[in-house]
């Protein structure tokens, strides 16, 4: 297959004119040979299939639904939308619960990986939960909160064989949580996620080997001028990613734009973080067991109002950054491709237009409608 006049997203995360080539659902380099499919792109911009590292669900599924029925319907609404590779996210629910969900997870990539599909891949599992705190829950049951444990966690890692590739906590509700990290770094990525840790909290837990932040700003202590919270740290530390729900709901634009100029374009991954109402009418929802309202872009908990996800997938938060927020789209690109990629270690084969890659491209005209998905080398 060749695409033909294109804008070329790059990997210096530029745009070039030029064409694509994808044999046997991989990018490859060279010219056409007689033969092969061409299609015409009529000037679109050419982008890698986006990659979303956090997320719960889609079109009335959650990822903790817990059936391969589930992550299959995720993962083909997800494909439709130009995300092409998924690391769904967990709720805090009891221990047993969460290991019986990464083990169909497991299972289901086993089979979903034997041959190209028009869903979405599975790459990893984001877990949110249930290390976390109870003061900024969010939407997660605080019934089903618990301390950091080594043997626990591996219990997860060994359910998803691979598949879990970030566990969150809250340093501060856990005396054990340097000693935590320091055990687990090198097995699985450590997240500050729903924690009200301060600045210097956080940051000794950033210096012990944690190295991401889930949603920057949501379910965390406040930035302010005179107690910087996880942001600071996070600023303060070079080598944390954080990610960014650009919806518009969750994170000011203004806000959005001075995140970029603190952090730089290279640490910040773009998100949806949306629940299962994604994608539907308005309506009640249910996340982690707790009811959810959802009204137009808000989804809120019923029993206290706090914000429960989003319903925005991760290409309209992409625009919406592009568009609303006065962020560059090449930026914009590179956070919700190359990134997320990086983050997952899986930069080797998805993330940017590159021979040797699986052949994953979204076409966006001038106005970044989608007029094409292209997974493994097939429009779908």
């Amino acid at each position: 297959m060749v695409i033909k006049n294109v804008k070329v997203f790059t990997e210096e995360k530029t745009f070039e004119d030029g064409e694509i080539i994808i044999r046997e659902g991989i990018f490859a380099g060279g010219t056409k040979r007689d033969g092969e499919v061409t299609i015409d792109g009529e000037g679109c911009y050419a982008i890698p299939g986006l990659i979303d590292l956090h997320f719960h669900g889609c079109k009335g599924y959650d990822f903790c639904d817990g059936t391969r029925e589930a992550i299959a319907e995720i993962a083909k609404y997800e494909a439709s939308i130009g995300v092409t590779a998924i690391s769904p996210a967990t709720m805090t629910l009891p221990t047993d619960e969460l290991t019986q969900i990464l083990s169909v997870a497991a299972s289901y990539k086993k089979t979903a990986e034997k041959e190209p599909s028009p869903a979405a891949d599975l790459i990893g599992i984001n877990m949110e939960g249930p290390f976390i705190s109870v003061e900024k829950k969010g939407a997660q049951d605080a019934k089903n909160i618990i301390s950091c444990d080594t043997e626990i966690c591996q219990r997860f890692l060994d359910a998803s064989e691979g598949l879990v590739k970030f566990i969150g906590i809250a340093p501060e509700r856990n005396e054990n949580a340097l000693e935590f990290i320091d055990q687990m770094k090198d097995k699985v990525h450590i997240s500050l996620a729903h924690t009200n840790a301060d600045y210097e909290t956080a940051k000794a837990a950033f210096d012990a080997g944690a190295v991401h932040a889930v949603h920057l700003y949501n379910a965390m202590s406040a930035f302010t001028h005179r107690a910087p919270g996880v942001a600071g740290a996070v600023s303060d530390s070079p080598r944390v990613n954080a990610e960014l729900i650009c919806d518009g709901v969750h994170v000011h634009p203004s806000v959005v734009r001075a995140t970029f100029k603190m952090l730089g374009k290279d640490r910040i991954i773009l998100i949806s973080d949306s629940m299962r109402a994604t994608g539907m009418p308005d309506g009640s929802y249910t996340l982690g067991g707790l009811r959810v309202d959802v009204v137009g872009n808000h989804a809120t908990l019923a029993e206290d109002g706090a914000l429960a996800g989003s319903v925005t997938n991760l290409m309209d938060c992409m625009r919406t950054a592009v568009k609303q927020m006065g962020i560059p789209l090449e930026t914009a690109v590179a956070c919700a491709t190359m990134n997320p990629a990086k983050a997952l270690g899986a930069y080797d084969q998805y993330g940017s237009i590159t021979p040797g890659k699986k052949g994953n491209v979204v076409l966006l005209d001038r106005d970044l409608a989608l007029k094409m998905v292209i997974k493994d080398g097939i429009v779908i």
